[in-house]
């Protein structure tokens, strides 16, 4: 009698510890997923709903670097320009997950603009009005976040 009070003792013990180490926020999302568990082979080839996605709440001064940087890689990518509109954009997509390396990033990309040739006066002016309008909210973020001074070219 004594044996099994002690095994039924370390079994409680044993059961307690493998909760503990789940963690009460996982058991109980097992447990309605084993309870909601679709029945049958046809609810295996129904699609699952479309989750919704929250994106993270960003400052505003950094959405306006977003974007002008959109408007200037559109511009750029109509005008032949991919390799640039390219990189303008996988800098604007390190904000998202690194901000002052993506802010570096967009600062280089616009030093190597400068050296972008179009033939028509207006389109040179309507690049210089958006790459103006992307180094000023650049530069804005930049005294922001109090990173190293953005350097006049």
């Amino acid at each position: 009698m004594l044996d099994a009070v002690v095994a039924l003792v370390v079994l409680l013990l044993i059961a307690s510890g493998v909760l503990v180490m789940i963690g009460p926020g996982t058991l109980a999302r097992r447990l309605r997923s084993v309870i909601r568990r679709p029945r049958g082979i046809s609810a295996l080839f129904e699609p699952r709903p479309a989750r919704d996605t929250v994106s993270p709440v960003q400052n505003p001064k950094t959405q306006r670097v977003l974007v002008a940087s959109g408007r200037l890689a559109n511009w750029l990518r109509a005008h032949g320009q991919d390799d640039a509109a390219r990189e303008i954009r996988s800098a604007a997509a390190r904000l998202a997950g690194n901000e002052p390396a993506g802010l570096y990033a967009l600062q280089t990309t616009l030093r190597r603009i400068r050296v972008v040739n179009v033939t028509d006066s207006a389109a040179q002016d309507r690049l210089k009005a958006l790459v103006a309008e992307l180094r000023t909210a650049v530069q804005d973020r930049f005294e922001q976040l109090e990173l190293l001074p953005f350097r006049r070219p």
